[in-house]
């Protein structure tokens, strides 16, 4: 592993990090976005910001030149997803798209499907929702049972998925859906670009822990699906959502800079509060940040990986259990550092940071369970990685 950058990597660097002190709506690195009272408003300022970065080619940096990308390869990537968290830069309205239904449509989509989708998710003009968990088929997602059965000139669909993020506000949905009832389960299942303002498509907000509403639950009914928008051959979306899953799962340049942000604004926290002299407090606070140190390096390690050419594979289960986890104990660790200010919210009196350090802290309970849960993920390591067998149902007969 090389962590010199190249010439052109640090000329890349320095140049976005100008552009973004040019542009930022706040001041660079210290800002902090607005509170909207309306999601819908956020949204649109969102979408704004991802227009003018797209507009200076800085969004989907590894994408083909023809679909308004750079050509760039995983380190360019991994340089301007770092810069912008670093920048403290608005979040990417349409990351689903860009971050893991793009790459998707580049592996397994068509032409067609490509001149037609891929151009228009990098500047914002159409979101993209991801249409996979369902109320009984979130951590075995092989068992999902929406329905789509064929009709002429394409598919009716029917079902429910669930923490849906943004579906409100989404133009298309990455949808997997059962096309084959009589096979084993992963073998029945196909993906489908699933028009979100279509007939029959119902959109149901869901108030979350953190009293905000960015999840959504999705009903089908009777909805069309045409034959040209299946995504990959039939039967096989179960190989393309785990492409989709490996980029959701692998490296993840995002998080790290957001928890190197975090690590800093917590041991200054720390400072303020006196938790350095408190010897209950002392070695959690190291702990945090030799924590987040290990994962800037994993991180690091995994990318040397797919500048070789080589696939995320099952490994970025490992990262991602690690990094999960790692949020969890550093949040718990600023809470206890809170101390009494730790239940307050929005507004109240004496609290450090007005309610973001318990919003974050609320917000990452989630995330040992969005992407795949870590339960789910340890079992993928335990098999695809150590080699492990199976364990055997818990109703099966007896072996003699």
């Amino acid at each position: 592993m090389n962590l010199a950058p190249t010439g052109d990597e640090q000329r890349l660097r320095d140049e976005f990090r100008a552009w973004l002190r040019e542009h930022l709506p706040w001041e660079y690195g210290r800002g902090l976005p607005p509170r909207f009272d309306d999601l819908a408003d956020e949204v649109a300022f969102l979408r704004d910001w991802q227009r003018r970065l797209a507009a200076g080619r800085w969004v989907g940096v590894a994408w083909p030149e023809e679909y308004g990308g750079r050509g760039a390869g995983p380190v360019e990537h991994f340089v301007v997803t770092e810069e912008l968290a670093r920048a403290r830069a608005p979040e990417l309205v349409g990351r689903i798209g860009i971050n893991l239904v793009g790459p998707t449509l580049l592996a397994h989509g068509t032409p067609e499907q490509r001149a037609r989708w891929l151009g228009r998710i990098l500047p914002g003009e159409e979101l993209w929702c991801q249409l996979f968990s369902e109320p009984s088929a979130g951590s075995d997602l092989a068992s999902l049972t929406t329905r789509a059965t064929p009709t002429e000139g394409g598919w009716r669909l029917n079902g429910q998925k669930v923490w849906t993020s943004y579906a409100q506000f989404a133009d298309w949905g990455l949808c997997l859906a059962r096309t084959d009832p009589d096979v084993p389960k992963q073998r029945g299942i196909s993906a489908f670009g699933v028009d979100m303002r279509a007939a029959g498509v119902d959109v149901r907000p869901l108030r979350q822990i953190t009293d905000e509403t960015e999840f959504n639950e999705v009903f089908f009914t009777d909805t069309f699906v045409p034959e040209d928008a299946l995504i990959g051959p039939l039967n096989e979306g179960w190989r393309v959502a785990n492409s989709t899953l490996s980029h959701e799962r692998g490296i993840n340049p995002r998080q790290l800079v957001i928890h190197l942000q975090l690590v800093e604004e917590l041991l200054r926290l720390g400072l303020e509060r006196g938790a350095w002299d408190d010897d209950r407090l002392r070695p959690r606070l190291a702990q945090a940040a030799v924590e987040v140190r290990l994962f800037q390096l994993a991180n690091w390690r995994s990318l040397s990986r797919v500048a070789r050419g080589e696939e995320p594979g099952p490994e970025g289960s490992t990262m991602k259990v690690s990094w999960s986890e790692m949020s969890k104990r550093l949040h718990d660790t600023v809470m206890a550092v809170l101390g009494s200010a730790a239940p307050l919210w929005h507004g109240a009196a004496d609290n450090p940071g007005d309610g973001t350090w318990q919003r974050s802290w609320l917000y990452y309970q989630a995330s040992s369970i969005w992407a795949g849960t870590n339960e789910v993920q340890r079992n993928i390591l335990g098999e695809r990685v150590l080699g492990l067998p199976r364990e055997p149902r818990r109703d099966a007969a007896p072996t003699r």
